[in-house]
């Protein structure tokens, strides 16, 4: 059985010295050392993340997603190189070395890569643009943040953005990043642990509420981390939209529970009653395997969390496979030829 991973992450080997070309900072920079650990390095000096070689080695991947059972990773940029406080110039020059390196790494193993860009998001119509060129050197969508430099995605400045998603057929993938309230619970992880899970509910609800998924009916979007607490605070979220329609149904009166069946998720939820939950809400054919890797946060041998669990033939199968083919539209075929 295909089994397709819709969620991870990797990193161009090196990074250009953008402070140096653009003349401003905020830029990470990329250390290796001969003991094969490589670093984020943060203007001030200080360590943002350490990487290992699979970050951003092919081998290394292939290495690692063979002993899981994963066939197919479909692979996207950390978020942090989103760079979308960056100038929309620079932002786009960033974009269009990150994608071009996701695309080589299709391009030499296109039977276990599937890849998503990025585009400068702060500038709508080099957004597109690069979307275009993505689609061209064969990107098959892109991964966008839960918000915009703090403006919610369902605000009308992107539709033009989601419309060009819609007619060029290109997927988009979710991701938290900058969350909500991260200066106000720096400690213990919390915008890991609390703070990703609200940004991602944020996200989908502000599509929801603002009428942009019915002004985009075929837009294909899935949601990183199971959706984060959306399905589990769906009670709450749908007592609103009746209660006070007067706030949350002013630009769409579609119920929110009724478009659990209208996008996808991912299966990265760290439990299998949890993920059990969101099934129930969406059905399988919307949750697609995924894990995070190579990340500590992630769970790294997901097709192993799948098969042990007690869920039926059917959907297992939809998770290994099947939800991802139907969001990024390919035929299995692609990877049985």
């Amino acid at each position: 059985m295909l089994k397709i991973d819709v969620h991870t992450h990797i990193l161009p080997k090196d990074l250009p010295d953008w402070k140096a070309k653009f003349g401003y900072g905020g830029f990470l920079t990329m250390e290796h050392d001969h003991s094969g650990c490589s670093r984020l390095i943060k203007e001030d000096g200080s360590l943002f993340r350490e990487v290992e070689p699979n970050c951003f080695d092919s081998p290394s991947r292939i290495h690692d997603i063979d002993s899981t059972m994963v066939d197919v990773q479909v692979i996207s940029t950390v978020p942090v190189l989103f760079s979308y406080w960056a100038k929309p110039e620079h932002g786009a020059e960033i974009s269009r070395f990150v994608n071009d390196d996701i695309a080589s790494t299709v391009e030499r193993n296109p039977k276990r890569f599937i890849g998503l860009g990025t585009v400068p998001m702060q500038d709508v119509g080099l957004a597109i643009k690069e979307l275009e060129r993505g689609r061209d050197i064969g990107l098959v969508g892109v991964e966008i943040g839960t918000n915009i430099n703090k403006a919610n995605l369902g605000e009308r400045r992107f539709d033009e953005f989601f419309a060009a998603c819609e007619e060029l057929g290109m997927a988009v993938f979710v991701h938290p990043w900058e969350m909500m309230g991260e200066d106000d619970m720096s400690d213990y992880w919390l915008p890991w642990l609390v703070g990703m899970p609200a940004e991602t509910t944020r996200a989908i609800c502000s599509l929801i509420f603002s009428g942009t998924l019915e002004r985009f009916p075929n837009l294909r979007i899935c949601f990183a981390h199971g959706g984060g607490s959306f399905h589990s605070t769906i009670g709450r979220i749908t007592k609103g939209f009746t209660a006070r329609p007067d706030f949350c149904a002013k630009d769409n009166d579609v119920s929110p529970v009724e478009y659990f069946k209208r996008v996808w998720f991912d299966s990265l939820t760290h439990d299998i009653e949890t993920l059990k939950r969101l099934i129930g809400l969406a059905g399988s054919e919307r949750v697609a395997l995924g894990s995070d890797y190579p990340f500590p946060l992630g769970d790294l041998d997901p097709v192993r969390t799948i098969l042990d669990s007690d869920l039926d033939d059917e959907t297992k199968e939809n998770i290994f496979n099947k939800a991802a083919l139907s969001w990024l539209n390919i035929p299995s075929q692609r990877f049985t030829d």
